[in-house]
């Protein structure tokens, strides 16, 4: 069942616009919210956001694959990236309206850290993040 719902949500997200319909000006501000536990600094070290260590490092979190960060993931997320969900915008503006909802109804252990429910502004957020940080594929795409 998780591999069918990893299979339909890969071909869903390449189906999918590109760029939610958020606002990446709205969400640096609704970002303040986030901040108390997460921070954004890229690899070479240069802060972008700086935020609280409790959650992991939301650098190049759009196209990444979930629970692929170096941090200690609750086991629906853990569950979530071995069966390959990589976040997108719509991704996680659907996670953070309700973490442990959205684990649930997709089939996985509702169990995350993330206590905080970001009932608005979700897809702003998500378009911020996107907007700091380029997919880790573009990055990769770069170096070679």
């Amino acid at each position: 069942m998780k591999t069918l719902f990893a299979v339909a949500a890969a071909t869903i997200a390449f189906a999918a616009p590109a760029f939610a319909e958020g606002d990446a000006a709205k969400g640096e501000k609704a970002f303040k919210k986030c901040k108390a536990c997460h921070t954004i600094v890229s690899p070479e070290g240069e802060t972008i956001y700086k935020g609280g260590k409790t959650g992991p490092n939301l650098y190049g979190v759009i196209g990444r694959a979930v629970g692929s960060e170096d941090f200690k993931y609750g086991a629906g997320l853990v569950e979530a990236g071995e069966a390959g969900v990589v976040w997108t915008e719509e991704l996680v503006a659907a996670y953070v309206a309700d973490p442990k909802a959205w684990l649930k109804d997709n089939g996985y252990a509702a169990k995350s850290k993330m206590s905080f429910k970001l009932k608005k502004g979700g897809a702003d957020v998500a378009a911020y993040l996107a907007s700091v940080a380029p997919a880790p594929a573009a990055e990769e795409a770069a170096s070679e």
